[in-house]
């Protein structure tokens, strides 16, 4: 577990800083009458995921985690399943939220961002967190909600809504 633990930190690491660079080629200052440039959001991001990938390095170098004292393998047998369901029902998410569109054939409709986020915040914390009704329910109401309010109303970027689209006239 510590050669996955310092493998995926070094590789975050890595993807931090290609994406701080990749958003400076547009404005990530504030503009004038505008408000934040395009490359803002991402590149503040990226230095707080890269901020996090440091600590998690110094940790797992300084040996505090029960993980960067493990001598397990790289990937043992419960850590490639839990790889896979994760992948699979990351998968499964985007498919919800885009549909599959093969020209103008839909093999699978749209069921929208705002079905998708709280089916696999559903799966993903009970099936796989084992966390309690309560919480999984508070966070895949909640999720949403924010999201919607980030994205729609404070960046005005539309997220595919698939069927719902009709519930949210209401909102616009």
């Amino acid at each position: 577990m510590r050669k996955a633990e310092l493998t995926t930190g070094f590789v975050l690491a890595f993807f931090s800083v290609y994406l701080m660079w990749k958003s400076t080629e547009l404005p990530i200052g504030w503009i004038k009458d505008y408000g934040p440039g395009g490359g803002a959001f991402p590149f503040w991001l990226a230095l707080g995921m890269f901020i996090c990938t440091v600590l998690i390095l110094v940790r797992s170098f300084m040996g505090v985690t029960p993980e960067s004292q493990s001598t397990e393998p790289f990937l043992n047998p419960e850590s490639k399943r839990l790889f896979f369901v994760v992948t699979g029902s990351l998968t499964a998410m985007i498919v919800l939220a885009g549909g599959i569109k093969f020209g103008e054939v839909t093999l699978f409709p749209s069921l929208g961002v705002y079905v998708a986020i709280p089916a696999f915040l559903i799966f993903y914390m009970r099936h796989l967190g084992k966390h309690s009704w309560r919480l999984t329910l508070t966070i895949s109401i909640v999720t949403p909600v924010v999201t919607f309010l980030f994205f729609e109303k404070l960046l005005i970027i539309t997220l595919p809504k698939g069927v719902t689209e009709e519930f949210f006239y209401l909102f616009y």
